[in-house]
């Protein structure tokens, strides 16, 4: 069982590689051959200091690792357009590019104002334009947003370009001791910024459903404990500490209660603690492993593993919610998953229809991250390497991100819920593993 679930901390430890990362760097692996052209021409900027950051850049950045889009080389540009004005569609279209970004940066009492216009050059028109003011450090995020509104008109989807990751990086001095980071990023890799550190492992990262506290299982203390902690302050909380395992902490899509695994009486349960009450309930019962939870959408159930059946399997759990904080299990837990030896690490897709999760085929050598379809019970393998772990998806469910291990360092991976495009964030040093994709930044 150890090479099965999560509550085994050997099995990760030995996947761990040598030493932290510092910023990610993704390199696109498979593309789409049928990606939209689309150009970003450098914005224009106001003020009386140099602009720290590059937004068409940014923005440039953003749309090419979306997969649906290929950038347009400031190089093969005939013009760097800063105004509807001084848009001439004929030059656009006879380069191919098939939309035009272009946009303004003012600076004025310490307060930046970045805005863009959206082109349909085949149409001859501008179909979009917006704006964001934040202060200095926000720059990259208002860049991010741009993404997403561009992103959003032109496929009708939601981007996700203004989101986050956390990450836990290991760096390994020798054989007594290896230092654990808590990190996290801009969706693109960028801006890596430290949570929590210690000389003990640390695992099970999870955002707060608005992106501004995180939860993680810490051994800071010999044995594992939940902690909750704020972004913005460093301030933590230990939410339990019971004898075994605390393990898996996932918060419910209100916020208000959170799903996690615990051996206190006896065997690894799903057990939900209330956060106003600190009510803690126990929501699946059996003399088997369940772990692994995680919430549908309309916190009505709940996910697991569980290998009650025989071998790690996901299961639904349907639970209410008293006014007392107290959890109800209702009915018994239905099976989910058939299809192959092996189904674990199940994470709900943001419509509730799909669950991406990592698998093993009867037979089959290799962990592989797959998609099941809900209402069809259809299994679809998205990736290939040799042992894959941790999916997590992104806020609006066109991407996932998960983490690879089987070359000489563990790295994480990016792939399309198509499965067309896929991209890897390799460590510029040793291993990085655990991820967990945010919701999008706020701009206060």
């Amino acid at each position: 069982m150890r090479h099965v679930f999560k509550t085994v901390l050997l099995f990760y430890c030995l996947l761990w590689g040598l030493t932290a990362q510092a910023e990610l760097v993704i390199e696109v692996t498979q593309g789409n051959d049928k990606a939209v052209s689309i150009a970003t021409s450098p914005f224009s900027w106001k003020g009386d200091k140099v602009l720290p950051e590059d937004p068409a850049a940014i923005i440039d950045n953003d749309l090419k690792l979306s997969g649906l889009f290929k950038a347009m080389p400031r190089a093969s540009m005939l013009s760097f357009p800063a105004s509807e004005s001084e848009v001439y569609y004929r030059d656009w279209k006879v380069l191919g590019a098939s939309y035009l970004v272009t946009g303004q940066v003012t600076l004025k009492d310490n307060a930046y104002t970045m805005n863009y216009q959206l082109y349909d050059t085949i149409r001859g028109k501008r179909i979009a334009k917006g704006g964001f003011t934040g202060n200095s450090i926000q720059l990259r995020e208002m860049a991010h947003r741009i993404s997403d509104a561009v992103y959003e008109k032109i496929t009708g989807l939601k981007g996700d370009f203004s989101t986050r990751i956390l990450y836990v990086t290991a760096q390994r001095h020798d054989a007594n001791r290896t230092d654990y980071q808590l990190n996290y990023a801009d969706a693109d890799g960028k801006r890596n910024r430290k949570v929590f550190s210690s000389s003990e492992p640390i695992l099970s990262p999870s955002w707060s459903p608005d992106g501004t506290k995180v939860t993680y299982v810490s051994f800071e203390q010999g044995r594992p404990a939940i902690y909750m902690q704020e972004l913005a302050t460093g301030k933590r909380k230990k939410l339990t500490g019971f004898k075994g395992l605390n393990n898996s902490p996932v918060w419910a899509p209100d916020g208000k209660s959170m799903a996690m695994v615990l051996s206190k009486d006896g065997n690894p349960d799903v057990y939900i603690l209330d956060l106003a009450s600190n009510k803690i309930t126990n929501v699946t019962t059996h003399y088997g492993i369940d772990t692994e939870p995680d919430w549908m959408p309309d916190g009505k159930s709940i996910v697991f593993t569980s290998n009650r059946g025989g071998s790690p399997q996901v299961y639904q759990q349907d639970i209410s919610r008293k006014s007392n904080g107290e959890f109800i299990p209702q009915g018994k837990p239905r099976r989910l998953t058939f299809e192959g030896r092996f189904n674990a690490r199940a994470k709900v897709f943001p419509d509730g229809k799909s669950l991406a999760l990592v698998h093993k085929g009867q037979g089959a050598t290799d962990f592989n991250i797959a998609i099941l379809d809900l209402d069809s019970d259809r299994l679809r393998l998205l990736t290939s390497s040799k042992l894959e772990d941790s999916p997590s998806i992104a806020p609006g469910g066109r991407r996932l991100i998960y983490s690879v291990q089987g070359g000489k360092h563990g790295e994480l991976g990016i792939v399309s819920a198509d499965g067309r495009v896929k991209q890897r964030l390799p460590s510029a040093e040793g291993d990085v593993r655990e991820p967990a994709w945010g919701p999008s930044v706020q701009l206060r």
